[in-house]
């Protein structure tokens, strides 16, 4: 989901939660709503940590706007509409059925529907699946980001990028295959160890800039690199997920859209100027920054405007804890100029800060990360996990996602009674 457009549409796109589910995971024992939050409101800390995108793409000609509201719209759309305005991107078929996959439990809570975790039995191998909700993203006018974040995916494949494996549609949903990574996020491990140090540190910038690298090598600016966004490996190695936000920019091409989470956004993008491939270098600065001194640079404020003033007159002053060599890489990827700021792969390579380090994939992974092999057995990681959710957050959904309806009067409850009128936070 990458592609620009106007800036007068605003929508907040929130991406966590884990719990464990059923429905026809009935196994499971518990139930939840892929088609839409019924659950009580967020915490408030949540709005800092979640990816912000203000715009809104049309919706194609060939596909009727909804009237009144999307209940009336959803209700007079006959189904070859709501299949082929995700064609050819999304292929048309039906949920493997149990006998082919076993749905093993819910990951996390992503944008338009839930992320989980499924086992295909004849290959004997567990997935990550993430569900989009047509009808979500019809109404935020995500249509394209979503065909661009599957278009740009089936064309990257690097070890440190989150590889897609498959992607289809039912009538009511997407889906979105991508290898699985038991060891969770690199945001988790921040909040269970406060900071690393600069061993791990090192090599997971490594990893990260070679991930930038070979993405903007191919023209793609990733446009949410934050610790969330990082899985690890079974030996603690990074890669780089979720392409939602991402987008193909043509040579000396531009991107216009203010979008991100919010205390990663470098300053051309928060004043909505036109930016570029820079701007991910910048995500990457306050991510290591904040991993290494247990929090970040300028503290997230609600709105990008508010965050734009605290960005303006930061300093960036560099703790005395940091290596003279890690300050002098963090200041120049917190550079505010675009022009002047650490921009490339070559350039990240030559820091001082990287003396001596190989920047072979296979050599970077060669070693397990053993202080993340230690917390990931740590009691506390399932609710650091949960990012503050209560327990039964998940309880009172439904659960019939995966069942196709034999007609526009059998869609699920949650699809019809769609109020247009919410705000559009999921």
């Amino acid at each position: 989901m990458g592609s620009d457009a106007s800036k007068d549409g605003k929508s907040q796109v929130q991406r966590e939660g884990r719990q464990h589910c059923s429905g026809l995971f009935c196994n499971m024992g518990r139930c939840f709503n892929a088609l839409r939050h019924l659950g009580p409101p967020l915490p408030a800390h949540w709005m800092t940590q979640h990816t912000v995108l203000i715009s809104r793409a049309p919706v194609p000609d060939n596909v009727p706007l909804p009237r009144h509201s999307l209940q009336s719209s959803v209700m007079e759309w006959t189904i070859p509409n709501l299949i082929s305005v995700f064609l050819p991107e999304f292929p048309h078929r039906a949920f493997p059925g149990q006998d082919d996959f076993q749905i093993l439990g819910f990951i996390a809570k992503g944008s338009f529907g839930p992320i989980l975790k499924v086992k295909d039995r004849l290959k004997k191998k567990t997935y990550a699946v993430k569900v989009l909700v047509k009808a979500d993203i019809l109404k935020h006018g995500f249509l394209e980001q979503s065909k661009e974040e599957v278009n740009i995916q089936r064309q990257v494949s690097h070890p440190f990028l989150h590889n897609l494996q498959d992607c289809w549609q039912t009538q009511c949903h997407l889906f979105i295959m991508c290898e699985y990574c038991s060891t969770g996020d690199l945001y988790t491990y921040w909040l269970l160890k406060g900071q690393f140090g600069e061993k791990e540190a090192r090599v997971f910038a490594a990893e990260l800039g070679c991930a930038l690298g070979f993405l903007h090598n191919f023209g793609v600016i990733h446009r949410d690199v934050k610790m969330e966004n990082v899985l690890l490996s079974d030996q603690g190695h990074l890669r780089l997920a979720d392409f939602g936000l991402s987008r193909r920019l043509q040579c000396g091409g531009k991107a216009f859209t203010i979008c991100g989470t919010i205390q990663y956004m470098a300053p051309e993008v928060l004043s909505g100027n036109p930016y570029s491939y820079a701007a991910d270098w910048w995500s990457l600065g306050v991510l290591l920054f904040s991993l290494v001194t247990g929090k970040f640079p300028v503290p997230p404020e609600r709105d990008h405007c508010n965050m734009l003033r605290k960005v303006r007159v930061c300093q960036y002053s560099m703790p005395k804890i940091l290596s003279p060599e890690l300050a002098l890489l963090l200041s120049e990827l917190l550079c505010k100029n675009p022009a002047q700021r650490l921009n490339n792969l070559e350039r990240f390579k030559r820091q001082t800060f990287f003396r001596g380090t190989s920047f072979d994939s296979q050599l970077l992974q060669k070693t397990p990360i053993e202080l993340i092999l230690e917390l990931k057995n740590h009691p506390d990681r399932p609710t650091k996990a949960m990012r503050g959710l209560p327990m039964d957050y998940f309880q009172n959904f439904d659960c019939d996602i995966l069942h196709p309806p034999t007609s526009t009067t059998d869609l699920s409850p949650s699809l019809v009674h769609l109020d247009m009128s919410q705000a559009a936070d999921d």
